[in-house]
């Protein structure tokens, strides 16, 4: 019986980026990271780089791509976008993708924060300050800014009222 030969290790790597990218969008950080994982014997400077930025020119791997899908999630979530940027910025992608995806090309985070705030709790006109207190914190801990806050209270407020 003769032997199948071992596959040369970068196309075995390719093959298992295009695996774990065709289950879902992948950062370029994360790819490298269970690449290394899962072939602690393959090189990373000589097989798992390479191949990755093959498929990043081939236009297969995207941080950009994925920034958007990530955003575009978390948000849906019910989470804001320093949240999300603290978890994008842990996946060592630019900060200046990170402004584009969340901030020119992102949401509104005020639109966002408002129906968070109308999912988890009943918004009463005449809500009380310590009521409104604790709608702030809890939009804090989501990841929102004061500002998207503010507004997002105000109109949900002027709403009820009207």
């Amino acid at each position: 019986m003769s032997k199948i030969p071992a596959e040369p290790s970068a196309i075995t790597a390719r093959r298992a980026a295009m695996n774990l990218l065709a289950r879902r969008e992948h950062s370029f950080h994360e790819l490298l990271q269970k690449l290394s994982e899962k072939f602690p014997d393959f090189s990373k400077d000589d097989i798992l780089v390479p191949a990755l930025q093959r498929l990043q020119d081939e236009e297969l791997q995207s941080d950009a791509r994925f920034a958007e899908a990530y955003v575009r999630y978390r948000s849906t979530r019910g989470f804001g976008p320093q949240k999300i940027a603290a978890e994008l910025y842990s996946r060592k992608l630019e900060s200046e993708l990170l402004d584009l995806v969340l901030y020119e090309n992102g949401p509104d985070w005020t639109v966002v924060c408002a129906e968070v705030l109308q999912k988890k709790f009943r918004i009463k006109a005449n809500a009380a300050e310590t009521e409104r207190r604790y709608w702030q914190r809890f939009l804090l801990q989501r990841g929102f800014d004061q500002d998207d806050i503010r507004r997002a209270i105000k109109s949900l407020l002027d709403n009820k009222s009207s």
